[in-house]
This record gives C-alpha cells, sequence and structure tokens, in this order.
C-alpha cells in the first residue's frame, strides 16, 4: 500500500512538473487565427454549456411575450449585439469574425438555451469567448427584453427585421414629437 502512495505522489509531482514546463514554455500557441485541437474544444464548450446549465437552473424567467417587451428587446439586441451575432439576413461583423472561437449566429442558435440560460449567458458573459457580461451595464428587465427577442429570432426574417426597424422608427419619433 505503501509503496502505491508513493507511485502516485510521484505521478502527482511528475504531471504538475510537465504542465508547469508547459505553461512557462510559450509553446502553446494563444493565437485567434490557430484554433483549439478538437479536443480542447471539446472541454471548452462542455464546460460552458453546463456551467451555464448549472449556474441558470433556479433563475426564475419572466412572461416574456409582451409585444412591448420584444420591440425593446429588438433596439437593445441591434445596438448591443447584432454586430458579434448577426441578425436575419444580416451578417456578422468584420469585429466577429476575427473572435475565436467565433461568436454563434443567434438566428440559428438562440432556441438551443432556454430564456434562463440566454439571460445568465447575456447579464455574466462567457470567460475568454470575447461575450461580455453586460449585467454591470445595463438592468435585469433590459436584458430579459433582450431574452424576450432572442426567443423570437430564429423564426423572424430579414423583412421582419426590417418592419421591427420601422418600427421602433416610428416609435423614437412619436416619443421625440411629444416633447
Amino acid at each position: 500500500m505503501k509503496s502505491i502512495l508513493i507511485f502516485v505522489g510521484i505521478l502527482i509531482v511528475v504531471v504538475v512538473l510537465f504542465f508547469l514546463i508547459f505553461i512557462y514554455s510559450g509553446i502553446y500557441n494563444v493565437s485567434a487565427l490557430d484554433h483549439h485541437t478538437a479536443f480542447v474544444r471539446w472541454i471548452m464548450n462542455t464546460t460552458m454549456e453546463n456551467s451555464v446549465k448549472h449556474h441558470a437552473k433556479n433563475i426564475e424567467v419572466p412572461a416574456l411575450t409582451d409585444s412591448t417587451m420584444i420591440l425593446a428587446g429588438f433596439d437593445h439586441y441591434r445596438h448591443m449585439c447584432i454586430g458579434c451575432h448577426g441578425g436575419p439576413g444580416i451578417a456578422q461583423s468584420k469585429i466577429a469574425n476575427g473572435l475565436y472561437p467565433h461568436p454563434p449566429k443567434l438566428v440559428e442558435t438562440a432556441d438551443q438555451w432556454t430564456p434562463a440560460e440566454l439571460f445568465w449567458i447575456t447579464k455574466e458573459g462567457v470567460k475568454m469567448t470575447g461575450m461580455p457580461a453586460w449585467g454591470p451595464n445595463a438592468q435585469d428587465a433590459n436584458l430579459w427584453e433582450i431574452v424576450a427577442f432572442m426567443q423570437k429570432l430564429p423564426s423572424l426574417t430579414f423583412e421582419d427585421f426590417q418592419a421591427m426597424e420601422k418600427k421602433m422608427a416610428a416609435h423614437s419619433s412619436e416619443s421625440h414629437g411629444s416633447e
């Protein structure tokens, strides 16, 4: 039994030394142009997905079907999110093209997350992905508006998106005209 413990202790020391040498050597290329291996990508994606599910599981989701809330979420989305995540018929920006991992096209992926998970991601951000934490700069009510819009996003067409822009422009001109 003593020899097994000695072996395990030596193995741990060797593994720690290996990782220290690896970390301090600088041989791992951290360039955003040099993509992760499949194994590293799997580790990162699996860790992120399980972390989001874990941290979002107790979030209470408000009603997200109010058209005013969805329109407000559209307005926030086009100012805060569209550059990285694109929209229906709207490409992601050049900045998004340079990020790694590449930001998801939410038109295609928003429905893969629950509203609580989308809220958590939007509020907390995701380390080492370029996804900022909007929580320090936005109220929860505004973040829920974005989530309400994201719930509709996968079913929107470019024409729907343009109609929402026109509705926002009309709403904005009405607001400014009544002051």
